[in-house]
């Protein structure tokens, strides 16, 4: 219901800063006639009256080019807007050209069909092919809009487990180093100053001789960001192949894991944690490595 304070304004104008929509959904939920008030369909620039009733439609039958498949799912949390998986290495998160089928997004697909979500796959974090944790999707075009705008809040945090070589030359840090893009036809990126700035923050959680075990937290989230970023202090991920090398003999991937993700409930505000534990193939390295 309309507070008298925002008596007068525009439906657009109390979407965006009252309701805190972005501009991009206020415009397509209210021209798609997601919207109502006094139960009479909205446009963006109906004026509102102190005690209007505003109703916002967000659940619609969506489709997407993506082949629904039946796949193993380590479901962590699910409810109307938003789904927690955790991704094993080896799997790609979303189709490509190389990739049409066996991803993450397949799966979830197929998921949401047999539940009978009517919605598609709208992925708010991704991760590498062979980095295993945590991956957040929204369910609705809402949910999407608001856990992509609460990204920057401090609330919003997504935690790392990495095992390097050799010992970081603190316990914890900042490793404040722009990442590049220098050729278009490669995926690897180099610190630049021509590069985004990027910021990952580090504390060292167990010692081994000339091997850690790091915790990192993303202040930004660029492309390899945290491989990269370790790459620069020389200390590389174990069997990170890109950046590093191929060690079969300790891991056939790089030893990366999103472990911990927390986040603001788009829909009720709510603070939530998840967790997940490390794979085997991470377990068995640091057994090596002891």
């Amino acid at each position: 219901m309309v507070q008298n304070e925002y008596d007068g304004l525009k439906l657009n104008q109390y979407l965006r800063s009252v309701v805190k929509f972005s501009s991009r959904f206020t415009q397509k939920v209210v021209r798609s006639g997601g919207v109502k008030v006094n139960n009479v369909n909205a446009t963006l620039f109906t004026k509102l009256s102190a005690g209007d009733n505003i109703e916002v439609y967000i659940d619609k039958s969506e489709e997407q080019d993506i082949i629904p498949e039946k796949m193993e799912l380590d479901i962590v949390y699910e409810d109307k807007d938003i789904i927690v998986v955790n991704k094993p290495a080896g799997i790609v998160v979303h189709p490509t050209k190389r990739y049409p089928q066996g991803t993450l997004a397949n799966g979830l697909l197929y998921h949401f069909k047999q539940n009978g979500d009517n919605c598609i796959v709208r992925l708010v974090s991704r991760l590498d092919m062979d980095t295993s944790g945590l991956i957040l999707v929204a369910k609705n075009a809402f949910s999407h809009m608001s856990l992509a705008r609460d990204m920057n809040k401090e609330q919003f945090v997504k935690a790392y487990l990495a095992i390097v070589h050799g010992n970081l030359p603190q316990e914890k840090g900042v490793i404040d180093k722009p990442i590049y893009k220098p050729d278009d036809g490669s995926i690897k990126r180099i610190i630049d100053g021509r590069g985004q700035k990027s910021i990952t923050h580090f504390n060292v959680v167990e010692r081994f001789n000339n091997s850690d075990l790091v915790r990192l937290v993303l202040e930004t989230g660029r492309t390899h960001q945290i491989r990269v970023h370790l790459s620069s202090m020389g200390t590389s991920i174990y069997g990170d192949s890109l950046y590093g090398k191929e060690e079969d003999e300790y891991i056939n991937r790089q030893a990366l894991h999103a472990y911990s993700l927390q986040i603001l409930h788009p829909r009720s505000g709510e603070l939530l944690k998840f967790q997940c534990e490390l794979p085997d193939d991470m377990k068995e390295l640091l057994r090596k490595l002891k």
